[in-house]
């Protein structure tokens, strides 16, 4: 079940490979993410020291977040991956000129878990050409539609 997506990766990259992370969350964050008050809209995943992070994922605190506590928004947020993929991430973000984007949050038997993609940017004219192919498929089911 699907909690959040970051629907401008698709418009702004191609997603060549996607792997699914486990994320290390406080317990305010679980309670917000179940609440669905997360965008992944400005997120991106870097790699520092042999290890993932998730930077500008923005989870709003409920208003009934602990007292003891302060929440910030936008903090950044380890990734949990298997060192063998994280090797291979870490290979082809280097030498192949990929970047790694968050696409999906979505729960895995109760765990929270985030879907991100190897990708590589796409210029303008591609953006322009997906644009023209997506309307050319929607014209094509509408008129086998009417027929």
């Amino acid at each position: 079940m699907s909690i959040a997506q970051n629907k401008k990766a698709f418009h702004d990259f191609f997603i060549e490979e996607k792997y699914e992370a486990g994320i290390a969350l406080e317990g305010w964050e679980v309670k917000s993410i179940r609440a669905g008050r997360v965008q992944l809209k400005e997120a991106y995943v870097i790699i520092r020291s042999g290890e993932l992070f998730l930077i500008g994922c923005h989870i709003s605190p409920l208003p009934t977040a602990s007292t003891h506590i302060n929440p910030d928004p936008v903090r950044t947020r380890k990734l949990l991956l298997h060192s063998e993929e994280i090797s291979k991430l870490i290979g082809k973000v280097e030498r192949a000129g990929f970047t790694l984007v968050p696409l999906d949050m979505h729960y895995v038997r109760g765990r929270i878990k985030l879907e991100i993609g190897l990708a590589k940017g796409k210029k303008q004219h591609d953006k322009r050409e997906s644009e023209k192919d997506r309307d050319w498929q929607r014209e094509k089911q509408r008129l086998i539609r009417n027929k």
